[in-house]
């Protein structure tokens, strides 16, 4: 962990929403960075040879809300139909930026850097192709490999300047170099360096016209590399825009989760100029996604309320200073490591973080009502079946079930009606802060103490030290994830161990908003390490049950508590080689049971293996018609026929003794007789 008497800058301030200021980079007449607007960008996903069907794609997009179109260039020809794209937009009144997105083929950036705004290169596959080979380099053979790649990168940087052309330089998690790889590892230093290598290049030829992204699948690994990026570039003066990303997100709620989770996190600490949400779904399907998670930080500065700097008790009304990190810090923006906490029950110490689903408006709550949250009854066979995502504690408010939970449910109460019900098996009461001062009688083994931001500083010690008191962090904040992360601060500066769950309170916004702002508030802090439980109330907003899926989606997007399938799926463009859409909905109706798995399903070739890495399984197009399948990152069978290729993948994943057999539970429902309370992540 990083020593905290040098605790790194990575943001203007953790108290408080400030946007970190970089340079404007102009992309054609659209500026990036400084204090305009964060941007919003896609990619298409037709064949670029065919200039009507991207133009009516580009199209779609940009009244949608795309403020930037980017468009696949695998081959100098598709480089060179951009200008009929152009054309053919421009006629019909489109000013709109365009993007050519290039891997592997500099002469193909060179064709296009003379035709549209801005060009994206990967510096893990611009100079480089990727072997999966480790090489032991002298500093002498290293220099000299960054000798072919500046040669390689420089008459690109030329014609870029000639021609008043932006610049990507985005570093994908997936394709970083053998190079990168050999020295770096697989790591968000990797990336960053594997940046750095082409923005040194840039700055020695005075060419300051860039944009800089750093894209993972894995969101953890996502905003750690970009708050390493920051501090890199703070170090030696640079403060290039950034543009934010999660790739490979994947589709439906998935891809939301995971995009909001690292997109937010780092739009929470005013980082990002640009953002594109990588969903496989239809291009112009992205921009509400991303409008919505941009549109947030509208009025976040002047809503928020005064949060305690670090190190003070004090709560200030002036909220427009922007305070430092300081050396107070106990925790590293760099690597994940949990906040240690003791065990309460099955809260805190090693166990996943929980989830407790607020049934507390109810008129009543049944039996039937715990299928919202993952238990379903059986009255023939009197047996719950519970699913992969049955939470773990149920809020009943002031009511007091009349019926048996199931072995692997708890319930929390209010004291008041806790107290009163004779039955206390498996349940437990919620109090106030003074109500749990002034009570003579509490469980002895768990009770729940709600406190906010304005009570933390003042309680006595004995409730931390408490071996049966979990905390219920609250907030009113705008800028609510800054006020709990300074909560946790404050417990980790006093070493003060009790487990926290994070609860976080939502009104008047749609479905999706919901899905979206919650992945951000709690995901921000459990990247973090911060949080032993997860707690939303949007009564009124969605149902318990989507609640309770969103909350387990949000813990598997930070890779804190897996309980179903990951699927690492990209977007689709261009070069993709099938119908990702129609395959991926293939393979998750044939592989969605299969709790824990990571299946990787790529387009084409660009980030496959790469991605494959952080797979279990990968299925990836590598010709027409032709699919290639993967065991991490190593190729198992090649060039299978496509109509083929989702049994043959289903084989591979028996072959490893990774295939569970699906159990029917009745009425077309699938579930799993497990205890979802198992600490197995």
């Amino acid at each position: 962990m990083t020593d905290p008497k040098h605790f790194p800058f990575y943001c203007n301030s953790l108290t408080h929403y400030s946007r970190f200021l970089t340079r404007v980079v102009k992309v054609g007449t659209l500026g990036i960075g400084g204090n305009n607007p964060i941007r919003i960008q896609s990619m298409t996903t037709t064949d670029t040879m065919n200039t009507m069907a991207t133009v009516e794609q580009s199209i779609r997009m940009i009244e949608a809300g795309c403020e930037l179109v980017r468009i696949t260039a695998p081959s100098i020809n598709e480089a060179k139909n951009l200008l009929q794209i152009k054309n053919e937009l421009r006629k019909r009144g489109y000013q709109t930026p365009l993007c050519a997105d290039i891997h592997f083929t500099p002469n193909a950036a060179e064709a296009a850097a003379r035709i549209v705004e801005k060009v994206r290169v990967n510096p893990g596959n611009y100079a480089d192709r990727k072997k999966f080979e480790h090489i032991e380099y002298t500093d002498a053979a290293y220099d000299s490999e960054l000798l072919r790649i500046r040669e390689r990168f420089i008459p690109l940087l030329k014609i870029c300047r000639e021609y008043g052309t932006a610049m990507r330089i985005g570093t994908n998690h997936g394709s970083l170099s053998d190079r990168i790889l050999s020295r770096y590892g697989d790591t968000p230093l990797g990336m960053v360096e594997s940046a750095m290598e082409f923005i040194r290049i840039c700055n020695d030829e005075n060419y300051h016209d860039i944009i800089l992204s750093m894209k993972a699948s894995n969101p953890q690994v996502m905003v750690q590399a970009y708050r390493l990026l920051i501090k890199k570039m703070s170090d030696v003066g640079m403060n290039y825009p950034l543009h934010l990303g999660v790739t490979e997100a994947g589709e439906g709620e998935d891809g939301r989760i995971k995009s909001a989770v690292g997109i937010g996190a780092l739009l929470e600490d005013g980082i990002g100029d640009t953002i594109r949400v990588s969903l496989t779904e239809d291009p112009e399907l992205e921009i509400p996604v991303a409008k919505n998670l941009v549109d947030r930080y509208s009025r976040r500065r002047e809503l928020q309320k005064a949060i305690p700097e670090v190190g003070s008790k004090q709560i200030s009304d002036d909220v427009s200073h922007i305070s430092h990190p300081t050396s107070h810090i106990f925790y590293s923006p760099f690597e994940y490591r949990r906040r240690e906490t003791h065990e309460v029950l099955n809260i805190g110490g090693h166990h996943v973080p929980r989830v407790v689903t607020d049934f507390s408006q109810r008129d009543e709550i049944t039996a039937a009502s715990l299928f919202a949250a993952g238990y379903q009854y059986s009255v023939p066979l009197d047996k719950w079946n519970i699913s992969d995502q049955a939470c773990d504690y149920i809020f009943t408010g002031n009511h007091v079930p009349d019926f048996k939970i199931p072995g692997t449910l708890s319930l929390v109460m209010n004291y008041e009606t806790w107290k009163n019900n004779p039955e206390k098996e498996r349940c437990y009461p919620l109090f106030s802060v003074d109500g749990f001062l002034s009570a003579e009688n509490k469980s002895p083994q768990l009770n729940l103490v709600s406190l906010s931001i304005s009570s933390i500083f003042n309680l006595p010690s004995s409730i931390f030290n408490s071996q049966n008191v979990v905390l219920v962090f609250e907030t009113e904040n705008e800028h609510g994830m800054a006020e709990q992360r300074r909560m946790f601060i404050e417990l980790m500066e006093k070493k003060y161990n009790v487990p926290v769950i994070i609860k976080r309170n939502y009104k008047n916004i749609s479905a999706e908003q919901f899905q979206l702002f919650s992945s951000t508030d709690f995901g921000a802090l459990l990247l973090d390490g911060m949080g032993d439980g997860t707690w939303a109330d949007a009564n009124g907003v969605v149902s318990e049950k989507f609640i309770n899926a969103t909350l387990f989606g949000i813990l598997q997007a930070t890779r804190t508590r897996i309980s179903k399938t990951e699927y690492i799926s990209c977007p689709s463009c261009g070069r993709t080689l099938f119908d990702l859409q129609e395959t991926t909905a293939k393979i998750r109706s044939r592989t969605d049971h299969l709790k824990g798995i990571k299946i990787g399903i790529m387009g084409c070739i660009v980030n496959g293996p790469g991605e494959m890495a952080d797979a279990d399984y990968g299925y990836v197009g590598t010709g027409a018609g032709k699919i290639t399948l993967y065991k991490g990152k190593e190729v198992v069978q090649r060039n299978i026929d496509s109509e083929k290729a989702v049994d043959a993948l289903i084989d591979l994943i028996r072959l490893h003794g990774d295939w569970v057999e699906v159990k029917s539970s009745g009425a077309n429902q699938f579930e799993f007789t497990s205890d979802n309370n198992s600490d197995s992540k």
